[in-house]
């Protein structure tokens, strides 16, 4: 789950047709945070191409992998075998792998690590439309299943599509790239990756800003779409919840993000739970509420020099891990409204906008 969200580069974009390696970012950042491993049982929570998985692995621990892509469970059946009954995989979102985890019969852990994003697998094939370096069907579902990106761009109104791209692009120019895809479709739908960004830079043409590499102005609308299309922000603040629940004392969460939206809403989670809870003045009998996690990063890991020359997608990827305490789960530990606002996932009133809750339920309906 390597890809640059917020900055899809043309060196990307003219990479050609071939799909890149997977790299797993901040690989030993990631296993230093989790601990000694040996004998140790890790949630690897968004497998991919199974790098995280794999290292884990060699690290001693047993693994249970989530991806709510068929695809990646499908290709993991050598490293399934090879792992000598050390690695089982389910197909789920790692918001739902509370569930998944009871039905094997595992009720805590020992670590659990979730890199958030979109996989090299599922970036680099044309067929699953997340990027606009090659041309394919305007999709982007990781699971393959329900609304497309296209369905969002041609049947959600101009003033959704303008919030959507604004919130969870944090696209400036909004407004009139709603609007111009509003007239378009008028005349034909867009349903492909290159015709929704050859839109969008006859808005907004190319150019080159400073020394650092030219960010595609498609870019941020494509964030926005794939954000909305998976849930993505409603899935990790369910996840991080989760994992709160999950782990036992001693037991670690690192999770690596690739943009500021993600990010605040990790670095809110830790820092709301590393909080001791006390008594109001309007109720001071009220039991001193202990710290539920120990934050080990105070700031963010990222990735050095070499790293980002080596591998470019990591350019943006931050890390943050924290302990669990002997301390109870909060009791609202769930992603309700509430919960999720304190997140600081923005909470969009769009037609089509499903909580994780909501997905869950429909997944369990069908």
């Amino acid at each position: 789950m390597s890809e640059q969200p917020v900055a899809e580069t043309m060196a990307d974009r003219s990479a050609g047709e071939g799909e890149a390696p997977h790299i797993p970012v901040l690989l030993p950042e990631v296993l230093q945070a989790l601990g000694p491993l040996e004998g140790k049982l890790v949630v690897d929570g968004t497998f991919g191409a199974g790098g995280y998985s794999r290292a884990l692995l060699d690290a001693g621990a047993r693994v249970i992998g989530f991806d709510r892509d068929p695809n990646a469970i499908a290709a993991a059946a050598d490293l399934i075998e090879a792992s000598g009954g050390r690695l089982q995989l389910v197909q789920a979102p790692f918001s739902d792998m509370e569930n998944g985890l009871a039905e094997l019969g595992v009720k805590s852990v020992d670590g659990i690590v979730l890199d958030i994003g979109v996989s090299s697998m599922q970036l680099d094939r044309a067929e699953r439309g997340f990027a606009f370096r090659f041309d394919g069907p305007l999709d982007m579902r990781m699971d393959q299943d329900g609304e497309t990106a296209a369905d969002i761009v041609n049947n959600w109104s101009e003033a959704e599509l303008a919030e959507l791209f604004f919130a969870y692009g944090e696209e400036r120019r909004s407004r009139a790239i709603a609007r111009l895809i509003v007239e378009v479709r008028e005349e034909w739908p867009i349903t492909t990756t290159r015709g929704l960004a050859t839109l969008i830079e006859k808005l907004m043409p190319v150019r080159k800003r400073g020394p650092g590499p030219v960010i595609h102005p498609a870019t941020r609308v494509f964030q926005a779409l794939r954000i909305a299309v998976n849930d993505e922000l409603g899935e990790l603040a369910s996840a991080l919840f989760a994992a709160e629940r999950l782990l036992h004392p001693g037991g670690r969460l690192a999770v690596v993000t690739f943009h500021s939206l993600e990010d605040r809403i990790v670095k809110r989670f830790f820092a709301h739970a590393a909080q001791t809870s006390r008594g109001s003045r309007h109720q001071p009998d009220m039991p001193v509420a202990p710290a539920r996690f120990d934050v080990l990063t105070r700031r963010p890991v990222v990735p050095g020099d070499e790293e980002m020359a080596a591998n470019p997608r990591a350019r943006s990827a931050k890390l943050r891990a924290a302990q669990r305490t002997e301390a109870n789960p909060s009791l609202d530990s769930e992603a309700g409204p509430d919960g999720l606002a304190r997140l600081g996932v923005p909470l969009l009133k769009l037609r089509g906008q499903q909580s994780s809750k909501t997905r869950r339920a429909r997944r369990a309906r069908h």
